[in-house]
């Protein structure tokens, strides 16, 4: 069994108090390791292939004691749909899926991921959105992820875990997190903060994803990238919350007012969500699950490139 090792000095803790129930949005491995057992406490493995963080077999040579396995990219955690990548699937499919891993209403959910990277991050993120989105509040993110947990020591199980038994979660959508294309279009409008959170490359029009139809972003949308404030410590990667305060201190962002974050497909933009306002702050914060993707499937829409200003989706497609 592994021995249980102290954060060192001047590492990031940031957990609320040391109870199972009503944790802070983002907290530490010794927090977990004091709660692992707890009653109503689940501890969600999303690991995936983003980031080599993991999958299956890797989750069963080494866990977290306890914990349940949903793959991220495999599980139905996101749909395709109307040639869309990365869209949040039927209430009730989510349902479907969170009950069969066994997690109910009254549960309180750790989510890992692998902690490989900051993309990888934002899987725990978009789990996390999730379900914030379906109104279940009892809900954190592991900081570090699995890798985390792993390289400060904290005890690991290994083999084939029993299956969770099946429950019933009830969801009801916050639609107050959820930005569709019409309501981009009215905060265009009115002029409120949208948020790119892909790396600069994208912002700029340099690169294009392939769920797109072409480059460029919203015009009027700020960057801030969601690996922006993420740092690897010994393997593992970490939010760290006053990088992330500063990085969004220097865009000028009004905490109070309503912001959109968006990517390409929703990945990042969940991340983007997750660090505007679970950790910075601006709770008036929603995600745009089909961005860039959905946002190019119509010609007539704007779009904003460093090196040609603003044209249209049709301009750049032709």
């Amino acid at each position: 069994m592994r021995s249980r090792l102290i954060l060192a000095a001047g590492a990031l803790a940031i957990a609320g108090p040391a109870h199972a129930l009503h944790p802070s949005p983002l907290v530490e491995a010794e927090w977990l390791n004091e709660q692992l057992g707890s009653d109503g406490l689940v501890v969600l493995d999303v690991r995936s292939s983003i980031d080599d963080g993991g999958d299956r077999d890797a989750f069963e040579a080494a866990r977290i004691p306890g914990s349940r396995y949903s793959s991220y990219t495999d599980a139905g955690w996101r749909e395709d749909r109307d040639g869309i990548a990365g869209l949040m699937p039927d209430i009730a499919d989510l349902e479907d899926l969170i009950g069969g891993l066994g997690i109910d209403n009254d549960d309180t959910v750790v989510v890992v991921a692998g902690g490989t990277g900051p993309t990888d991050f934002g899987s725990a993120a978009r789990v996390y959105w999730t379900f914030k989105a379906l109104g279940h509040d009892e809900v954190t993110i592991l900081n570090g992820g699995f890798a985390g947990w792993d390289q400060q020591g904290f005890e690991l199980a290994s083999g084939e875990p029993d299956a969770p038994e099946a429950t019933d979660f009830s969801g009801t959508l916050q639609a107050q997190l959820l930005a569709t294309t019409e309501a981009v279009e009215a905060a265009r409008e009115a002029d409120e903060p949208l948020v790119d959170a892909r790396p600069n490359d994208f912002y700029t029009g340099e690169t294009q994803s392939p769920a797109t139809r072409a480059p460029g972003t919203i015009p009027g949308a700020v960057n801030l990238p969601h690996d922006g404030a993420l740092v690897e410590r010994d393997g593992a990667y970490y939010l760290e919350p006053e990088r992330l305060n500063a990085n969004i201190d220097v865009l000028g962002l009004d905490r109070e007012a309503p912001t959109v974050a968006f990517c390409n497909t929703g990945h990042w933009a969940a991340s983007g969500w997750f660090q505007l306002s679970e950790i910075g702050g601006l709770e008036n914060t929603t995600m745009y699950d089909g961005s860039m993707a959905e946002w190019t499937q119509d010609d007539a829409r704007p779009l904003q490139l460093a090196d040609r200003g603003t044209t249209t989706v049709g301009e750049l497609v032709d």
